[in-house]
C-alpha cells in the first residue's frame, strides 16, 4: 500500500518532475540524472527535518513558511537568469551540447538539491504523508527512517526514469540541435518560481 501511494505521488506532475524533464530534454540524460541525485539528497533532508518536527513548527508559524517560499522563488529566478545569460553568450551549439564537466555536474547536483530543499511543500508533504504509515507506538523512529529511505529511493527511481525518457524523446524530436533548446531550463525555472509563490 505504501509503495502504491508513493508511486501515485511521484506520478503527479510537480516541480521535481518538471525540473528533471527539462534538464533531460535540454542537457541530456547525464545532467538530468545528476539533478535527480540532488533532488534525492534534498528529500532525505526533508525526511529528517519532518521527523524532527520542523514541518509542524512551520505550519504553526506561517510567516516562516512564506520566507522559505520567497527564498526558493528568488533562487529559481537567479538560476533562470544565469542560464539565460549562458544561452545568450557567444558559445556555439556544439559547445553548449558538450558533455558536462565536473563543475557542470556539481552545479546540476546543487541545483536539484536547492530547488527541492527550498520548496516548503516538499517538507510539508513528508510531514503529512509519512506518519500515516507508522504502525503502533513502538520504534517510531526506526519506522520513520525506513519509510523515509524508501520514499527517497522510489523518488530517485521515478526521477531517473523521467530523465531517460525526456532525453530520448528530445533526441527523437529533433534531428539537429535547436537554438531555442537552451531556453527550456530558464523558462522552467521562471514557471516554477511563479508556481511556488502563488501555489
Amino acid at each position: 500500500m505504501y509503495l502504491l501511494a508513493l508511486a501515485g505521488a511521484f506520478l503527479l506532475p510537480g516541480p521535481d518532475m518538471a525540473l528533471v524533464l527539462a534538464a533531460g530534454a535540454a542537457r541530456g540524460v547525464a545532467t538530468a540524472l545528476v539533478t535527480a541525485l540532488g533532488i534525492a539528497g534534498a528529500r532525505a533532508v526533508h525526511v529528517a527535518l519532518s521527523g524532527a518536527g520542523l514541518a509542524a513548527l512551520m505550519v504553526t508559524h506561517p510567516q516562516a513558511l512564506q520566507w522559505v517560499k520567497w527564498a526558493g522563488a528568488a533562487y529559481l529566478l537567479y538560476l533562470a537568469l544565469r542560464l539565460l545569460q549562458s544561452a545568450l553568450s557567444k558559445k556555439t551549439l556544439q559547445e553548449a551540447a558538450a558533455p558536462a564537466t565536473a563543475h557542470g555536474a556539481r552545479a546540476s547536483l546543487v541545483r536539484g538539491f536547492l530547488t527541492n530543499l527550498l520548496n516548503p511543500k516538499a517538507l510539508l508533504f513528508c510531514s503529512m504523508f509519512l506518519p500515516q504509515f507508522v504502525v503502533g507506538s513502538e520504534q517510531v523512529g526506526m519506522q520513520y527512517l525506513r519509510l523515509g529511505a524508501v520514499l527517497v529511493l522510489v523518488g530517485l527511481l521515478f526521477d531517473a526514469l523521467y530523465a531517460v525518457l525526456a532525453a530520448r524523446l528530445a533526441r527523437r524530436l529533433r534531428g539537429k540541435p535547436s537554438p531555442y533548446g537552451k531556453f527550456v531550463l530558464p523558462t522552467v525555472f521562471v514557471l516554477l518560481a511563479g508556481r511556488l509563490v502563488l501555489g
